[in-house]
């Protein structure tokens, strides 16, 4: 069984802060609304969601496929 990190350190684009989250561990997340700054953040063009574009580790689905 892998070892599935659940708990990310996202940083958003728009105003730099940090933020600890808890990743869904079933599905990607596509939007996410930073707590700081209120911007809508969006996957980068090939990214399955905010995680993979923005979080020190991929997503759990991600995560599983490797």
């Amino acid at each position: 069984m892998k070892n599935i990190k659940i708990n990310a350190i996202l940083t958003c684009p728009k105003c730099n802060s940090k933020q600890k989250v808890i990743m869904p561990t079933n599905t990607c997340q596509y939007f996410y609304k930073c707590i700081y700054c209120k911007a809508l953040l969006k996957p980068k063009g090939g990214d399955c969601c905010v995680f993979c574009s923005y979080a020190d580790t991929k997503c759990p689905p991600k995560q599983n496929e490797f």
